[in-house]
């Protein structure tokens, strides 16, 4: 089942209903277009990737700590929420089916080892198979702990959904790592050309 970018962002806003920080954040306030703008970082080129003793650390930590959530029931338990759509771009590649750990969002950092989101490619028998984690860090709570600074996962800086392009949440900094899936647009790329919803 396939969605637009719009109603996905309202199905985050259902999920992310328990966090103090979305006090009053609807789904009515996400922009009615179904094309967010996606303007991810030079750095996320499929030639970019940095191949530096650090990043390779992390993304090893990354594909460790999320091994075990190749079974959907795994990651369920451990307090993922389904949104329960399939989230693509026509012409420009898939997301999946982000399921979403409320309680691991609102701090100021990210952890390689628990990303805030889990991504899955639906497969054609109707299964989900892990394909990357994201990582979401609220702009405000991470201003107040690292002033003039942004995100950065071992050197590759995070995408900044802001306004309209939060997509109905507040401002925040997000990335995907597709730690479990080749991307040819690149291992921090937002789409993935080899994910479909279809």
């Amino acid at each position: 089942m396939r969605t637009t970018l719009a109603r996905h962002a309202a199905l985050l806003v259902t999920a992310l209903a328990g966090l103090s920080s979305l006090a009053g954040c609807t789904a009515d306030s996400y922009p009615t277009d179904a094309a967010r703008d996606v303007r991810p970082h030079a750095a996320h080129g499929a030639g970019a990737v940095a191949s530096s003793a650090e990043l390779r650390s992390q993304l090893a930590r990354a594909r460790a700590a999320t091994a075990r959530y190749h079974r959907v029931e795994a990651a369920v338990a451990d307090g993922y929420v389904d949104s329960g759509e399939c989230v693509e771009l026509p012409g420009v590649g898939g997301m999946g089916v982000h399921f979403v750990n409320v309680a691991l969002m609102g701090d100021a950092d990210y952890d390689p080892a628990r990303p805030e989101v889990l991504v899955y490619a639906p497969e054609a028998n109707g299964d989900l198979r892990l394909v990357a984690a994201e990582y979401l860090i609220f702009r405000a709570p991470w201003e107040a702990a690292h002033a003039e600074t942004t995100p950065a996962f071992a050197g590759v800086p995070f995408d900044e959904s802001f306004g309209d392009a939060a997509h109905g949440l507040p401002d925040h900094y997000e990335l995907h790592a597709w730690v479990w899936a080749h991307n040819p647009l690149g291992m921090f790329a937002p789409f993935n050309p080899r994910v479909s919803c279809r």
